[in-house]
């Protein structure tokens, strides 16, 4: 449907098995992009035969895609640079970053008045500035290759409406969103656009630790999770929550020439869920 032949991109946080972050590396493969695939470990769910980011390349370069693996904590400058160094040793450029590395749920699932200054800054670090170190080496990269660019950020529904006993990761998605457009003013001079994405609910890796962080002391795990996934569909005006394909379908549109006229957006992808 777009063609990203000759387009490099860098996905962060894609080592899950369920995630956003394998399905828009894949997806993005498919539409020609070579792709560099990012997470902190090489499997940073540990869950059972699942290779983590070398599955994602192996899935690439099985049908047919050229893809790299790169370790890098995205809250470390110097991580960061790194890995944007080796994906131009690689392929020689970068043209697409998707900023999608986000904070662990658990601690800072909790009430204001129970939420911990290390609990609040941890997901500040991740979500933050791991997004602002990615942008800026990303950007610098962009700008002086002049050749324009797509910088896409997984925010989240949470960064358009609070959430109860989700203020510390609220705060950072509402931040993200902001910190989108600013990043759209100060780069379409260069060629460079910038939007977010904003995901509703998913049953993803990071849904599973959330519903374990919310769940009373007598409901299962499984409950909750169906607890929160009936909750959600039945919410929703399209009847359904969150797909990772979803948002890598829409993240290959904003990745393509097609939205060259589009930057500065924050985008909903949650069925009708959130409208803004």
């Amino acid at each position: 449907m777009y063609d990203l032949s000759r387009k490099v991109a860098l996905i962060t946080g894609a080592g899950g098995e369920r995630g956003f972050g394998r399905a828009i590396s894949n997806r993005l493969a498919q539409e020609g992009a070579c792709v560099a695939v990012n997470d902190i470990s090489t499997n940073p769910y540990g869950a059972g035969d699942w290779g983590g980011v070398d599955s994602v390349v192996e899935e690439i370069e099985s049908n047919g895609g050229q893809a790299i693996s790169i370790l890098a904590d995205v809250s470390n400058a110097d991580d960061v640079d790194a890995m944007v160094y080796k994906v131009i040793e690689r392929f020689g450029r970068l043209d697409i970053l998707v900023a999608n590395a986000g904070s662990r749920p658990g601690k800072d699932r909790v009430p204001l008045v129970e939420l911990t200054e290390e609990a609040f800054d941890e997901v500040q670090r991740i979500n933050v500035k791991g997004t602002f170190l990615c942008c800026r080496a990303a950007a610098r990269h962009m700008i002086s290759r002049d050749g324009g660019g797509r910088i896409i950020i997984i925010s989240s529904t949470a960064g358009k409406r609070g959430v109860e006993k989700f203020s510390a990761y609220v705060a950072s998605k509402f931040a993200l969103v902001g910190f989108t457009q600013s990043l759209a003013l100060e780069l379409g001079s260069n060629g460079i656009t910038v939007n977010a994405i904003c995901p509703g609910f998913a049953m993803t890796e990071r849904m599973t630790e959330i519903a374990g962080a919310l769940r009373s002391e007598d409901e299962s795990l499984e409950e909750k999770l169906e607890f929160m996934y009936r909750e959600r569909a039945n919410s929703t005006p399209l009847g359904r929550t969150t797909e990772p394909q979803d948002i890598a379908n829409t993240a290959a549109f904003l990745a393509s020439d097609q939205s060259e006229y589009m930057t500065g957006l924050a985008i909903s992808v949650a069925g009708g869920n959130v409208m803004t």
